[in-house]
């Protein structure tokens, strides 16, 4: 089609790092690559007012971020952010938020209804377990702001069935909601032969050992100190291996302190914040991922992002992730159950998994441009 603008709103955006952050990225670089029109206007986080990323106009709106340094990325926009949504989306075609609990995508919903334009909303994860008084808080936030947001979209998108279910049982109307997997990008996420040894090497590994990687950021709901305590029973049978924990979070401390109290720095590097440009190497480097997520899991990149190095993947049964893994190249186990994740984790180190076959799975299932053709499927019908 091209041509058509759109008007983007995500509560966070690049340079900021996360899934809904590399979803935008990557669907609005592929609509420009199409001749679309978008501009992005999120949350400003140590930005610009205004910055262009890979052709990407994005402009900002001043909030509150104060839930942030709990490890929970709720903006709540200024009231003299309004002109900004509402300048955006009265020169727009088609309006596309990001989450449905969001102040944002709420205020991006209305001023679309009032313009009379019509509003895409995608909904990335399922409900996240914080395990204390924020849970009460989602629970209510749900009921005032998604209910809402999700009676306004004209069509959801979830990136899971999981995700789906999540969004029906808030009251979406299910002839609205549309599941479109998240995609990977198979040009960076592939099998690097040469790079194994040089980066074990660099990461003073044994040539001998069995890596075990997560990329994960360092928050509850993450579940990094079930991996632990999973690591330290996997090892009493296999010292030999070795856990990288990819990431940082507002838990780093406690997560440096776990590993200390069972003695394990010798088996567990703790690598912090990896650049997105270097993650292709630790993949390649590892002979195993696990993803040992509590709750929040609509599709993680993550694990798709390893399937597409080859890697196998051992995770917990959370969210969306049983769609997508892959018979004989993974397993799932409960949450926060370390020996079920232990065992787990030994057999599939044992195992010799037949090296290619899983990369073309991901190849026909999951590119970015087959989510992009999905998407602007949505856009035609809309307008």
């Amino acid at each position: 089609m091209g041509h058509m603008r759109l008007c983007i709103v995500t509560s966070v955006f690049l340079p900021s790092v996360g899934g809904i952050q590399v979803v935008t990225y990557e669907q609005s670089r592929r609509l420009l690559q199409r001749n679309f029109g978008l501009k992005v206007v999120t949350n400003r986080l140590q930005t610009p007012r205004a910055y262009v990323v890979d052709g990407i106009v994005v402009e900002c709106y001043g909030s509150m971020n104060m839930a942030f340094r709990l490890g929970i990325p709720y903006t709540i926009p200024s009231v003299s952010s309004f002109s900004l949504f509402a300048g955006n989306i009265k020169n727009s075609e088609i309006v596309h938020a990001h989450g449905h609990p969001y102040l944002s995508s709420l205020i991006a919903g209305k001023l679309a209804k009032h313009y009379e334009k019509p509003f895409v909303l995608t909904q990335h994860n399922t409900f996240i377990d914080y395990s204390n008084f924020f849970n009460h808080v989602e629970k209510i936030n749900d009921i005032i702001v998604g209910k809402e947001t999700l009676k306004l979209a004209d069509r959801i998108i979830t990136v899971s069935n999981a995700t789906k279910e999540y969004v029906l049982s808030l009251g979406a109307s299910p002839n609205k909601v549309e599941v479109i997997y998240n995609g990977v990008d198979l040009n960076r996420f592939k099998p690097l032969f040469s790079v194994k040894e040089e980066m074990r090497k660099k990461l003073g590994i044994a040539k001998d050992a069995k890596v075990i990687l997560t990329v994960r950021r360092l928050v509850y709901k993450n579940g990094v100190d079930t991996l632990i305590d999973a690591a330290r029973l996997a090892i009493k049978k296999k010292p030999a291996l070795v856990f990288i924990i990819a990431g940082k979070g507002p838990d780093m401390a406690n997560i440096q302190r776990q590993i200390e109290q069972l003695g394990l720095e010798k088996n567990i590097k703790l690598t912090g914040f990896i650049a997105d440009k270097d993650l292709p190497l630790y993949y390649n480097a590892a002979d195993l991922f696990v993803l040992p997520s509590k709750s929040g899991e609509g599709l993680p990149l993550v694990a798709l992002e390893a399937m597409a190095c080859d890697l196998p993947v051992v995770a917990t049964n959370v969210g969306g992730i049983s769609e997508i893994l892959v018979k004989n190249f993974g397993k799932l186990v409960p949450p926060n159950n370390p020996e079920a994740l232990a065992d787990a984790i030994i057999q599939f180190t044992d195992f010799n998994i037949a090296r290619g076959e899983l990369r073309a799975i991901v190849e026909a299932q999951y590119s970015w441009d087959r989510n992009v053709d999905q998407l602007v499927e949505i856009y035609e019908e809309l307008i």
